[in-house]
């Protein structure tokens, strides 16, 4: 009778010229529930692996007929995710720098014991459902003391400060095959959204008049963040990318922390969360109704421009810092656009060098997130929140914008990021009714005799109670909370095919109304990266 083959905890396929002298070392492994396959012929090894699938490789550094390092060079050629454990009894730097260049996974010295190689095993092929394990535990512990802290929040410092948790737990929860514990989160997180939705709603009105305990929004962030540097004669540069939402932000500095020292703090967008309102407001220092009373003229010219309404900031910024009593700053701005455009201005930076304020508006992100909407392609490589931040980070990864960053961190100078607003993935049509001059908005819209439900949004009856423009006398808004978008009862069933799970923004959502405002100081590290 055969005995029932178990199932093992992993299969190793172990390469030694000497593996004869290793038996106690397999046997140990063995009784640890590994499978193991052993070889002494490099070549025979090799041509196994062809043939059958293993979890991971012993490899002998110092062999008879073809060195470990040449086998490594050939698995990790054919099988580039197999992990390899390098052993030799050779110390040498150079045989270790080696070993990494070819994508060594680990290293082992001679003499090894068992439980070192069982560690190296347990390291490469357990940490990851480790790691999964411990993090559903202390997220389900954790749990209900979220739960209560989203249900008891009575000021915008307290829902920063959740908002921070629950991006922590984004980033953690979203690698996980455990759909039940995403399910469980999803959940959370669309009940944190509502209760935030409907304090901002509550609230939101009352910040419009100047008190030092209104939060710091679009309008306060140069003269919050920017001027202090520059009243203390040190130089800034200020990138304000478009659309950058705080979980996003929060995988993107990861690859900062090299090269800076990182404070990242809250700043909040202002109503309604669109580039046409919000980064004119960064710029200006103003709400939208104190550009549309102050600068009539370019406020005119902006909205009859269909290309963009954002054709004054840097006009906008230097009157801000005039107004401020900074009449001696150099200044300079940019937008960028396309990958061209970002190339030439990595090869101009130093003309910047010398500017007291160098500004930077980029659109990559809100470039991205629109375009999933009209790209099949896009939509399917983009079908949800994750692979929306994924992308994004790949492309930051690899971006001029990167290449950019790691020279300025050798600067003197002070680096502001921030945002106009984020974006949420919509899912829920609201209908909505509006005459030919309303605007176009999923999220938010502009006109007249726009009617909305409390339930699904927030109606402004009187733009001047929220500092935004009356443009005829007549003007309401709506703004959508949640994951509602707007669509137009005559022509719904397309509107709902195009919009339904697309990234939006414009409305009320920790994703769109939150933005980071990270101040990052070169570390100066040595060049090489």
């Amino acid at each position: 009778m055969f005995k029932e083959i178990e199932k093992y905890r992993a299969k190793i396929i172990w390469i030694d010229d000497e593996i004869d002298l290793l038996k106690s070392h397999i046997l140990f492994l063995e009784d640890k529930g590994y499978s193991l396959t052993t070889f002494n012929s490099p070549k025979d090894a090799l041509d196994e692996l062809e043939v059958k699938d293993f979890d991971i490789v012993l490899l002998d550094e110092n062999m008879q007929g073809m060195s470990g390092i040449d086998v490594l060079k050939i698995i990790k050629s054919n099988y580039k995710y197999l992990p390899v454990i390098m052993i030799t009894k050779n110390e040498e730097e150079w045989l270790m720098d080696e070993a990494i260049g070819y994508n060594a996974d680990n290293f082992l010295t001679k003499p090894v014991n068992p439980s070192q190689i069982l560690l190296a095993c347990k390291d490469i092929l357990d940490a990851s459902k480790i790691w999964n394990d411990k993090i559903t535990e202390k997220y389900l512990n954790d749990f209900q003391l979220l739960n209560n802290k989203i249900n008891n929040i009575n000021n915008i410092d307290e829902w920063f400060t959740i908002n921070n948790i629950l991006c922590d737990w984004i980033i953690n929860i979203e690698n996980m095959n455990d759909k039940n514990l995403i399910s469980i989160f999803n959940e959370q997180y669309a009940e944190a959204n509502k209760l935030f939705s409907n304090f901002i709603i509550k609230n939101y009105k009352n910040w419009m008049n100047i008190n030092s305990q209104n939060p710091k929004m679009s309008n306060n962030i140069v003269k919050d963040y920017i001027q202090p540097y520059l009243s203390n004669n040190e130089k800034v540069i200020f990138i304000v990318l478009d659309c950058l939402s705080f979980d996003i932000w929060k995988k993107i500095s990861e690859k900062l922390f090299k090269f800076y020292k990182i404070n990242t703090g809250n700043s909040l967008s202002i109503l309604p969360t669109t580039t046409a309102f919000a980064r004119n407001s960064i710029f200006s220092g103003l709400f939208p109704s104190e550009i549309y009373d102050k600068y009539p003229k370019e406020w005119e010219k902006m909205w009859n421009n269909e290309k963009s309404k954002n054709i004054y900031e840097e006009f906008f910024i230097k009157e801000l810092l005039k107004n401020l009593g900074m009449f001696d700053k150099k200044i300079n701005y940019e937008k960028i656009v396309t990958l061209d455009q970002g190339k030439e201005l990595i090869k101009r930076m130093n003309e910047y060098k010398g500017c007291d304020l160098f500004s930077v508006v980029i659109n990559f992100i809100d470039i991205l997130g629109h375009s999933r909407t009209e790209s099949s392609v896009i939509k399917e490589i983009i079908n949800d929140r994750i692979s929306y931040r994924s992308a994004v980070c790949n492309w930051f990864e690899n971006s001029w914008l990167f290449e950019f960053l790691k020279e300025a961190s050798y600067w003197n100078h002070k680096v502001v990021i921030t945002s106009d607003h984020g974006m949420l993935q919509v899912k829920k049509p609201v209908l909505v009714k509006g005459d030919k001059n309303t605007s176009t908005g999923v999220r938010s819209k502009y006109g007249r005799n726009l009617n909305l439900s409390s339930k699904k949004g927030l109606e402004i009856k009187q733009p001047s109670d929220y500092n935004l423009p009356n443009f005829d006398g007549l003007t309401n808004y709506i703004i959508a909370k949640d994951s509602n978008f707007f669509v137009y009862p005559n022509d719904s069933v397309s509107y709902v095919k195009n919009f339904k799970n697309s990234f939006q923004h414009g409305g009320i959502s920790l994703e769109e109304m939150i933005v980071p405002v990270a101040v990052l100081e070169g570390k100066k590290i040595e060049k090489g990266y």
